[in-house]
């Protein structure tokens, strides 16, 4: 059996549920990188929707944050973020969701992204559209650099490389009439495609960050890339731009 929209949809509240009950209780920090960080709710979170997946659709590839890639036996490809804005999260800061992508031979199809602490679920399916609780996304219609508000993220080697992002953070503010940092790739995409944000770009991140939420943008009409143009924004090296189409050309000539 194939899973649809609904299938993901149910394990992204299961797996936020986790989440969420987690949140105020003190958290048992673990450390991949000097600003990498896991928690305990990570590790239940991941294990929820990893024998969830095993069950009900077993033979799947999966590549998921913590556990790495899990070889299958078909052409699927399950993308699992189990809680991305890990740093958010440890210190109690209410931005964070759960991030869960299919890819069917190669193509992404569906996205599931669940935001607990604001019980907003965003959902796309290739060619059908992306929704936010059902109601239909679009991005916005912006159309000029000068009046759009962008949102950036940064590479956990931030302190010992030089592709950290400052240098364009600095260039797109300044043209801009903002650029945020939430601290979560795949809340970043899903704003775009809401018509929150009216791009978003980040250096050096991993499948699981942004494949749903690079569908979803795409699906409620974003224009998404990897940052030097490549349409396959999974394709090492990664990196992605997502932008209204009115503007996307603009962000990509700053980002040059």
């Amino acid at each position: 059996m194939k899973p649809d929209i609904s299938d993901l949809e149910r394990l992204a509240r299961g797996a936020g549920a986790i989440l969420k009950e987690g949140y105020n209780k003190e958290h048992t920090v673990h450390y991949k990188g000097e600003i990498d960080l896991v928690t305990e709710s990570d590790h239940a979170s991941e294990a929820f929707l990893l024998g969830e997946i095993k069950s009900a659709f077993p033979g799947g590839h999966i590549l998921a944050e913590e556990s790495g890639s899990i070889q299958g036996s078909n052409e699927d490809i399950w993308y699992i973020d189990p809680l991305d804005g890990t740093v958010n999260y440890a210190h109690h800061v209410p931005i964070f969701c759960v991030s869960i992508a299919l890819a069917v031979k190669g193509v992404l199809t569906l996205g599931a992204i669940y935001d607990p602490m604001r019980d907003e679920m965003f959902t796309a399916e290739k060619g059908k559209g992306a929704f936010l609780n059902g109601k239909k996304l679009q991005v916005s219609n912006t159309n000029e650099l000068g009046k759009s508000l962008l949102v950036t993220g940064f590479p956990y080697d931030t302190w010992n490389t030089e592709l950290d992002n400052f240098k364009y953070f600095e260039r797109l503010a300044k043209r801009t009439q903002g650029v945020r940092r939430l601290g979560s790739a795949a809340l970043d995409a899903c704003y775009v495609g809401a018509g929150r944000f009216d791009g978003f770009w980040e250096y050096k991140l991993k499948p699981w960050d942004v494949a749903a939420g690079g569908l979803i943008a795409a699906e409620a009409g974003a224009k998404v890339t990897s940052i030097d143009g490549r349409d396959d924004f999974l394709a090492a090296p990664m990196s992605i731009l997502a932008a209204t189409p009115g503007i996307y050309d603009a962000v990509k000539e700053q980002l040059g």
